[in-house]
């Protein structure tokens, strides 16, 4: 008998039969009430593709070239910490996998695997993800490795001068055990993340004492006389945050809620895209993450200005389920499902995506 095609739903599943429930609240859940965490789905629900006829479509190519990459596919993986939880090989998996889908892997920089075991183990476009910690030579010293390492960006995530309240990991207790840790990152920094107490989540403890909350605009400058890498912003969702990202030189920008696990309440990613594309103006790529569920969400955020779209939970619902194989199959499937949207909707090369693809506020599709 013919094995069923894989799904994203039949991986999600599979994740989920696989993890711990701790763990799998740890990837799943989100802020508080998790407005935000919803609010990304239905952002997408809300729009209808708009299909044009009688073109050759006998060719979609997905391919899209980013801070001087070239990728097979605008679908890449976001940065997520401890892959380990979901795989043994933790990131060295999700990094073959990412590479056999010629797709942008985005390191975490609380990976569970070095900067340097990632690089040898694979070839493959790969950014480098930071938080701004407060020991300022440690922070120095993930740049520096990261440009030795191939690293083609820095990702400053700047949504999080504290960690949102996530309730899921407070009920759990949730810390890491002693086989998981920050491979990137002194264990004296994050020793914190491994004391569990009832009540509380380890992380955030570890968060509060790490990571440096008075960081502004101005301490842009540092990073950008410390390395020469392009400079990337993670976290915008407003228009005035998107001109001060231009004003102070980011190389690219990526719309997101940090996928409803910071500020809850805020808006959707997807909601918030068209306000950063128009303030950027073009002078640099956006990027979103936040809800994308399958190739013709990609295709909608695509259409609205995104030059790519970052997969978080999706890509660890692969990681837990095959290793490998179920990143690089999630990638693909979402890349085909994209190829396929394209096609149908009469639109053969992502640079014959724009706005009028799409209508906003229709119905489900």
């Amino acid at each position: 008998m013919t094995a069923p095609a894989p799904t994203l739903a039949g991986y999600e599943r599979a994740a989920r039969q696989q993890l711990d429930a701790p763990v799998w609240d740890f990837i799943d859940g989100g802020a508080e009430r998790e407005r935000t965490l919803a609010a990304n789905r239905r952002a997408f629900e809300r729009v209808s593709l708009r299909p044009r006829v009688l073109v050759d479509v006998s060719r979609c190519d997905t391919g899209v070239e980013l801070l001087g990459a070239r990728l097979r596919t605008p679908i890449g993986v976001a940065p997520t910490a401890y892959h380990q939880l979901a795989h043994p090989d933790g990131e060295i998996a999700t990094a073959r996998g990412a590479a056999a889908a010629g797709a942008l892997f985005v390191v975490s920089i609380y990976a569970s695997r070095s900067l340097e075991e990632i690089a040898a183990a694979v070839p493959g476009p790969r950014w480098m993800q930071l938080y701004w910690l407060r020991r300022r030579e440690a922070l120095a010293d993930l740049v520096d490795r990261a440009a030795a390492a191939g690293c083609g960006a820095i990702v400053l995530t700047v949504d999080a001068p504290r960690l949102g309240r996530r309730h899921r990991d407070a009920r759990n207790g949730f810390a890491l055990g002693p086989g998981i840790r920050a491979a990137n990152l002194d264990a004296a920094l994050t020793a914190t993340a491994h004391v569990a107490a009832a009540g509380r989540s380890a992380l955030a403890v570890h968060a509060a004492e790490a990571v440096d909350p008075a960081v502004t605009w101005a301490d842009l400058g540092w990073l950008r006389e410390r390395s020469a890498l392009p400079l990337v912003l993670k976290g915008i969702l407003t228009a005035e945050d998107a001109r001060l990202a231009v004003r102070h030189g980011a190389d690219a920008v990526i719309v997101s809620n940090h996928g409803g696990r910071q500020l809850d309440g805020a808006p959707a990613s997807l909601d918030a895209l068209a306000e950063v594309v128009d303030a950027v103006g073009g002078a640099c790529p956006v990027l979103l993450d936040g809800g994308v569920r399958g190739g013709t969400d990609a295709f909608a955020a695509l259409a609205l200005g995104a030059r790519a779209v970052l997969l978080g939970r999706p890509v660890l619902w692969g990681l837990a389920a095959d290793g490998a194989a179920g990143v690089s199959g999630v990638l693909d499937l979402m890349t085909e499902e994209l190829a396929h949207t394209m096609a149908l909707a009469g639109r053969p090369a992502l640079a014959s995506l724009d706005a009028s693809a799409v209508t906003t506020g229709g119905g489900a599709r």
